[in-house]
């Protein structure tokens, strides 16, 4: 009856996930008052700060990277060379793929007598449970409060969300799309 579904499932049987044994490596950095789970995998080059909690069956990629006081949820799995900026809050089986960059400053300047001030972001990203993200994204931290990405959101490759931009549950955006600054989207919306 649907021919796109039966497809998937058939591909997931002859193509099965195997799961590899978890692993610190021992060239990865990991503060000392970060707290991990148990069955994480953390690959060579990975930096993670301080505060920073990741939960039960994470794997994160080489060379990625986990800024202070954020919170990866149960079974997150970052691919290589991921950025997680601070107080970034990541829920349950959230997917990130390769390049991608969380919770980097918004595009935020003020220009005073012919100067671009700065304004500084203070605020976060929230990305709830069963997200994935596409490679070579970028989504930005909040000028005050938070970002948000919500349940079920897939994120193709190239998409470039705002600052103190709201997505709701279930949405697809595919390549190439940008997000303005402070844009709201509701739930199951295609783009």
């Amino acid at each position: 009856k649907n021919a796109q579904f039966a497809m998937a499932k058939t591909l997931k049987l002859f193509n099965p996930i195997l799961k590899d044994k978890p692993t610190i490596h021992s060239k990865a950095y990991i503060s000392n008052d970060a707290s991990i789970g148990e069955d994480v995998t953390i690959s060579p080059g990975v930096y993670i700060e301080q505060g920073v909690i990741i939960g039960d069956g994470c794997k994160i990629g080489p060379n990625s990277y986990i800024g202070e006081n954020s919170v990866l949820g149960k079974d997150c799995h970052l691919f290589a060379n991921v950025s997680v900026h601070k107080n970034t809050s990541i829920g349950r089986n959230v997917i990130i793929h390769s390049g991608t960059t969380i919770g980097s400053d918004g595009f935020g300047f003020v220009t005073i007598n012919g100067v671009h001030e700065k304004i500084p972001q203070t605020g976060n990203v929230t990305i709830e449970s069963d997200v994935e993200i596409g490679s070579n994204c970028s989504i930005d931290r909040a000028t005050i409060g938070s970002t948000s990405i919500g349940e079920m959101t897939k994120i193709d490759n190239l998409v470039h969300i705002a600052h103190n931009v709201k997505i709701g549950k279930g949405c697809l955006i595919t390549a190439a799309f940008a997000v303005a600054g402070s844009t709201e989207i509701g739930d199951f919306c295609t783009f």
